[in-house]
């Protein structure tokens, strides 16, 4: 069961096959029994909800031109919805920026079905469970590499620019990218809000911007670690790389 990701993704043609295939995953058993005892207990808040309680795949559309990257899902957010950065403060916080960059139809996301849509991004993470106190290991992150190497696969060909949401995610991700032919810059770049980096591909015909924000995390908003006019800017930064227009979604 473990070999799970790395027998499956590969093999997927398409991102929308790929997210099928992920939801299926129970390769760790710990993250498995964290999420199902999550919906079984429940938030006092959220007693009348039936929890998704299963992986959360990516969100957004197959052709992005610019990635998000985050860590995992939240014990009473996406693990709850179904979908990433969905239902919880991270989440508020993502999505209200995205929607004043006219990234997002809508400045709040609360279940799968909302009619929220994304435009020109794609929303994905490092570990697609909830993991207890929002920390994986690193071996529940290795684990469910394969499927954040087979998505960025899949998204290369208009792939421009990632906005990396966190120094997990950071370390997390310059791995996938290295073995999937992108060349880093030696020495590695270190994370930090506003850090900025390309890559290219050997041929040098590609290239990908990254660029890396503090994580929108509750903590991090309500210290002012991160203010939404810093989220703000990294994002617009990322669409500008990507080239997206901003402005409201029509």
């Amino acid at each position: 069961m473990q070999d799970f990701p790395a027998v499956t993704a590969p093999r997927v043609g398409t991102v929308r096959d790929l997210d099928a295939a992920v939801v299926t995953c129970r390769a760790c058993p710990r993250l498995v029994a964290w999420r199902e005892e999550v919906a079984r207990v429940k938030r006092r808040a959220f007693q009348e909800w039936d929890y998704w309680a299963r992986p959360v795949p990516g969100f957004g559309p197959p052709d992005a031109p610019l990635a998000i990257v985050g860590l995992a899902p939240a014990a009473h957010g996406g693990n709850r919805t179904g979908r990433v950065f969905t239902g919880d403060p991270s989440g508020d916080a993502l999505f209200a920026a995205l929607y004043e960059l006219g990234l997002a139809s809508r400045p709040r996301a609360t279940h799968r079905g909302d009619g929220m849509e994304l435009s020109g991004v794609r929303i994905t993470m490092p570990v697609h469970c909830a993991p207890p106190d929002n920390r994986p290991t690193t071996v529940e992150r290795d684990t469910c590499r394969p499927w954040l190497a087979r998505e960025l696969e899949l998204l290369r060909p208009g792939l421009r620019a990632i906005v990396v949401l966190g120094a997990f995610a950071w370390q997390a991700l310059l791995p996938v990218l290295a073995s999937a032919g992108w060349r880093l810059p030696r020495p590695r770049p270190a994370f930090g809000h506003g850090a900025e980096s390309q890559l290219v591909t050997p041929d040098g015909e590609q290239r990908l911007r990254l660029i890396g924000s503090y994580h929108p995390s509750q903590r991090n908003m309500s210290t002012r670690t991160l203010t939404p006019d810093m989220l703000r800017d990294v994002l617009r930064r990322g669409a500008g790389a990507a080239g997206l227009p901003i402005g409201p979604m029509r």
